[in-house]
């Protein structure tokens, strides 16, 4: 199998530690190593190094081959511009074709920054979308078990069981609470993690056939001789931004769904930070040089400007980050108001 890593975004619900120079994925939150290392030592499990590629945006290219020296020659894709990910995909796919004779073989499209520790899990579920992806020719997609009804995740309903995957009836988008309480009562839903699995075939015959807009982006790109060359890039700077769950995804007539045997965190916030590290007997997570805490609860606090003590005395549910880029104070589940102000400060650093 190959596996393509999508590695975009700042993460700006988790400033002042992940910005546009040092995304999430990028970072080391959850361990001794970044977000996209775990993901490429986890996907290493599944396939070989040498088939795996990074699709990332030409400024943080330079820092993930850094992190990745494992990562073979040419299977890092630099995109001038962030256009959403159906149509970094459509460039992935086109990479892939010009490289690989075999357009049967499944290919895998994951995320770099979402946090798994139940690796055997992971790459079983992966094996089963495989398995599914090449028995019946469509695309496959693995879908987290939903353990609270969450309103900031997008929601797959399943239909009919299909051996051990299920066929996809519709995608829900981010539901209120009430809708989402309906949906994890009911069993019939999980979570839309954004894993999919297709053959080349497969993935361009679901385009032909659902996704005339991916398909004219497909014919553009093969028809130009250097992928993410000059002439690519601007042609790739001229498709319109979309995500592949709307331009393709939706569309798509017939897909199936592998429920995940795993636990999974987009770290999408402090508070799911906070919940996937080590705590002590207060619920309190520290890390970093010279934290003191008095009487605090539930508080997550970093210090990773190590000359600056951070004290933090009787308070309860609240994050504490301290870094060269800012000093951030909050309650843990605020992260929307944080990610609206890191956006207006990444703003006013850039002059935009």
């Amino acid at each position: 199998m190959i596996i393509v890593i999508l590695a975009g975004g700042v993460g700006t619900r988790l400033w002042p530690l992940s910005t546009p120079e040092t995304p999430k994925y990028l970072l080391k939150l959850n361990g001794e190593k970044t977000m996209i290392q775990q993901t490429f030592e986890r996907n290493k499990l599944i396939t070989t190094a040498d088939k795996i590629f990074v699709i990332t945006d030409q400024k943080n290219a330079p820092k993930v081959a850094e992190q990745l020296p494992e990562l073979a020659a040419g299977h890092l894709l630099p995109i001038p511009a962030d256009r959403g990910t159906a149509v970094s995909i459509v460039m992935a796919l086109d990479a892939i074709s010009r490289e690989y004779a075999d357009r049967d073989e499944p290919i895998a499209f994951v995320h770099a920054d979402h946090a798994i520790s139940d690796v055997d899990g992971y790459v079983r579920s992966f094996g089963i979308a495989q398995t599914a992806t090449v028995e019946h020719r469509t695309i496959t997609l693995v879908g987290i078990h939903p353990t609270y009804p969450a309103t900031g995740f997008g929601y797959i309903e399943k239909g009919e069981p299909v051996g051990e995957v299920f066929e996809v009836l519709s995608f829900k988008e981010k539901p209120d609470f009430a809708t989402a309480e309906e949906y994890l009562e009911s069993g019939k839903f999980v979570w839309n993690a954004g894993y999919f699995i297709g053959s080349l075939n497969t993935f361009l015959a679901t385009i032909e056939a659902d996704a005339p807009d991916l398909q004219k982006t497909w014919e553009t790109f093969s028809q130009i001789g250097e992928v993410l060359g000059e002439e690519y890039n601007a042609k790739f700077l001229e498709q319109p931004s979309d995500q592949i769950d709307f331009a393709l995804m939706e569309k798509a007539k017939k897909l199936l769904v592998a429920p995940a045997e795993f636990d999974w965190s987009d770290i999408g916030s402090f508070k799911d930070l906070h919940e996937i590290l080590p705590i002590d007997e207060d619920g309190n997570h520290a890390e970093g040089a010279k934290v003191y805490l008095d009487g605090a609860t539930n508080v997550y606090v970093r210090n990773d400007y190590g000359m600056t003590p951070v004290v933090v005395i009787g308070v309860d549910n609240i994050a504490v980050v301290n870094t060269p880029n800012g000093i951030l104070i909050a309650r843990r589940d605020l992260s929307k108001n944080i990610g609206e102000i890191a956006k207006k400060i990444n703003k006013e650093r850039s002059g935009v």
